[in-house]
């Protein structure tokens, strides 16, 4: 099993890192695990993020809690999803993970106003700053010395 982080002291896995080419997964799989162990903090596990994943896929974040409980490692949940909910080939899950690596939520009419906000808290700048910039950013603030 991997190891638990305690959320309310350090910050969770970049969503930059991926697992089983995925990204966001590292860092849903850290969530999961503390939210079991009481260590979550200020985060959330099956939160909108890690259901952007889930929705690619195709998967419920129920099920991949209860690979967590089961004490799967992060390379089993990411096998996992590999054989459950929709197929995708591994060039649609680079493309994917690409795509979401490198999202702006400033260029949506729908989320712009949300982005400048939670930027002018993290620190970053809106208009040059991606969605993984953000929460980076927020990560640091929350757990500057």
């Amino acid at each position: 099993m991997s190891s638990v982080k305690d959320l309310s002291k350090e910050a969770p896995t970049s969503p930059r890192v991926r697992v089983g080419g995925y990204a966001i997964l590292a860092r849903a799989l850290d969530k999961g695990r503390s939210e079991l162990a009481g260590t979550v903090g200020g985060y959330h596990f099956d939160c909108p993020l890690d259901n952007y994943l889930f929705g690619f896929k195709g998967v419920k974040g129920d099920d991949v809690k209860k690979l967590l409980v089961d004490g799967a490692s992060n390379e089993e949940v990411a096998a996992w999803i590999d054989a459950n909910g929709e197929p995708k080939t591994e060039a649609e899950k680079a493309a994917w993970s690409d795509g979401v690596e490198a999202a702006r939520p400033y260029d949506n009419p729908e989320k712009k106003d949300w982005f400048v906000g939670v930027c002018a808290e993290a620190g970053c700048d809106p208009a040059t700053s991606t969605l993984f910039d953000y929460l980076e950013a927020d990560d640091k603030i929350s757990f500057a010395s």
